[in-house]
């Protein structure tokens, strides 16, 4: 029986997998610092119509859904504080997202097949074309969040003072929700536009549920989101199950594995 490496679309899988977590990783351990977690669903959701509209256009469904996911950030950044605990405008920016994308669907039936990919991940779908967005992208992200890394934790943490010592708290906001934007977009590639949070912010909660160093938090959901990623291809390959359902009940696991043995270890 041939080994899962030897088939090319296993390879792909593979290098996009780790690709995305190496990414989505980090990106989801600031957004839990932050208490942004709600940011990653909206973006997906606004991602969804993008790549809608973009095919009724007859545009590349993935410009699509960078550009508009994007945007989306840009919007969410600029408008700072105001978004926070808005639970009903987020709630209805997210419905009408899936609204459109699905009265574009509507347009553009023929799409159907490839929307599926759009909302639950075809990671065994991937080509070479994306490979390259995809690690054009993970660079991009991954070089301006370390280069942004002192004033975002700043940021994070002290607000107050962060402002008093004159760091720009909306231009943090815009350039790390620009960072979310274009991690989600990479992330419905692999686990689809209903699942990202999994990737997004599941190995960021449970890596900072087992350590309190920032630096050793982000290495851990980075190395948590890679081991699920990797594992889910592994145990999608072999089982014939969805990939996209095997690192959501991975990182879900790993979540509540943490919490449980935390809470054991506090009542002995």
């Amino acid at each position: 029986m041939p080994t899962m490496l030897e088939y090319d679309f296993m390879r792909n899988a593979f290098l996009a997998g780790g690709m995305v977590a190496l990414l989505a990783g980090p990106v989801g351990f600031f957004l839990v610092l932050r208490g942004q977690t709600f940011a990653g669903h909206a973006l997906s959701h606004v991602g969804f119509a993008g790549a809608t509209g973009a095919a009724l256009l007859g545009l590349a469904p993935i410009d699509g859904l960078v550009a508009v996911t994007l945007l989306g950030g840009i919007g969410m950044g600029l408008m700072g504080g105001r978004l926070q605990g808005s639970d009903i405008a987020i709630g209805s920016v997210l419905a009408l997202s899936l609204g459109l994308g699905m009265l574009f669907l509507h347009f553009f039936t023929s799409y159907a097949t490839q929307v599926t990919a759009l909302l639950f991940g075809n990671v065994l779908g991937v080509n070479a074309d994306t490979l390259w967005m995809l690690g054009i992208i993970g660079a991009l992200c991954l070089l301006l969040l370390a280069a942004m890394s002192r004033p975002l934790v700043f940021a994070s943490l002290q607000p107050e003072l962060a402002e008093a010592k004159g760091v720009s708290l909306r231009l943090i906001s815009v350039l790390f929700l620009a960072i979310v934007a274009l991690a989600t977009a990479a992330s419905i590639q692999i686990v689809g536009v209903l699942l990202v949070f999994t990737l997004m912010v599941g190995p960021g909660a449970t890596a900072q549920r087992l350590t309190a160093r920032l630096g050793c938090g982000v290495a851990l959901a980075a190395g948590l989101a890679l081991a699920q990623a990797w594992l889910g291809i592994t145990l999608a390959y072999y089982t014939d199950w969805p990939t996209s359902f095997w690192i959501s009940a991975l990182s879900v696991g790993a979540y509540l594995a943490t919490v449980s043995a935390q809470k054991w270890r506090s009542w002995r």
